[in-house]
């Protein structure tokens, strides 16, 4: 498109977290800009390429939820700037816990859609093209009606790249405007030799890491930082304990998991629900490849003979509302007993006394 000349205005780049949505819209914008485009890509020399790397183009501008009243993104240019070039496939939970927002909520408020218009209205510095990257358009709510005039009918020489990841919470009217670009999850290969690359990872420990973050490169660096994981051998020595339902050995387990810290806990039970996922494939699609370890998939063979799906159903229901517990400062001893009890009922299929 760029080289025919043949851009839409409007351009929406819709993919899972950690699929490098947000990384592709940028380098689509830095080889529109390019002055000097080879093979494909943008030269990365010229001058357009060196200051748009940096993120300081005059006709690049960003547009990302952020806190606080009457606040725009300039407000956070040189957090952004930092926090992109660092982790160009970072999440949004990362984003704002980077801008010290806590437990507030991440908004694009009414400031920042007037802050729009008005720097769109400007004409060009220096490129043929200026151009908006909206990361997270989810977050306009009502006020994405501000910009969908302008979006319709944009300014001259002017392209909007919105990068998303969960369209249905995105107005209609905008959707309609706009050319989407699906980008699918990573391969385990690439997200493998990202790590590889990037992190120095051995070859093993980067593909147990790929399979484990499910094409999700964000999360992928997140589980290569934690040097001690041993998940798989702490969730499938839970399953046995809750299989028995003997109290005393529980317990000095529940007590150890409440001593790992909040980012471990999540990260233990988002392996967890990876389990789950792969064990679904070796007891109903045997002849499909399989992602678990050898000694994983031992296991799940052995469980096929006493689970079923809707047994799986309700524990993967279970390990994703304990996530949320955990994300919101559950009592971790609570919180990991409870869940004990409730798995044993489950595998043992008991039903739940009512309260």
């Amino acid at each position: 498109m760029a080289d025919s000349n043949r851009l839409p205005h409007a351009q929406l780049f819709l993919g899972p977290g950690g699929s490098g949505k947000l990384a592709l819209a940028f380098a689509f914008a830095c080889y529109i800009l390019c002055e000097d485009r080879q093979d494909g890509d943008a030269c990365g020399q010229c001058n357009a390429c060196r200051k748009t790397s940096q993120l300081i183009h005059p006709d690049v501008h960003f547009s990302y939820p952020t806190v606080g009243s009457k606040v725009i993104s300039t407000h956070f240019l040189k957090e952004w700037r930092e926090h992109f070039l660092q982790h160009p496939y970072s999440d949004l939970n990362a984003w704002l816990q980077f801008i010290g927002a806590e437990n507030k909520q991440g908004n694009i408020t009414k400031d920042e859609c007037v802050d729009i218009v008005k720097k769109l209205s400007l004409k060009t510095f220096e490129a043929p093209y200026k151009i908006l990257i909206m990361w997270m358009p989810e977050y306009l709510g009502k006020e994405g009606n501000r910009l969908l005039k302008l979006i319709e009918e944009p300014p001259e020489n002017t392209l909007f790249l919105l990068v998303a990841e969960n369209d249905e919470r995105i107005l209609n009217t905008i959707l309609s405007r706009c050319q989407t670009v699906k980008v699918q999850r990573l391969a385990d290969e690439a997200v493998q030799k990202g790590l590889m690359e990037k992190l120095g990872l051995a070859e093993e420990r980067a593909l147990e890491v790929a399979q484990l973050a499910s094409g999700n490169f964000n999360e992928a660096i997140r589980l290569a930082g934690n040097k001690e994981n041993d998940n798989a051998r702490l969730f499938l020595e839970w399953m046995r304990l809750c299989y028995k339902g003997q109290g005393p050995e529980i317990v000095p387990w529940v007590e150890k998991m409440a001593k790992i810290g909040r980012e471990n806990q999540k990260q233990w039970l988002q392996y967890g629900l990876f389990f789950m996922r792969e064990y679904l494939s070796v007891k109903w699609n045997p002849n499909q490849p399989c992602r678990l370890q050898d000694s994983e998939k031992t296991t799940a063979q052995n469980m096929t003979k006493v689970m079923e799906l809707d047994q799986v159903q309700l524990i993967a229901e279970l390990l994703s509302q304990t996530m949320g517990y955990v994300e919101r400062n559950a009592n971790p001893k609570v919180l990991f007993l409870d869940m004990s009890i409730q798995m044993h009922q489950i595998l043992r299929r008991k039903t739940p006394a009512l309260v």
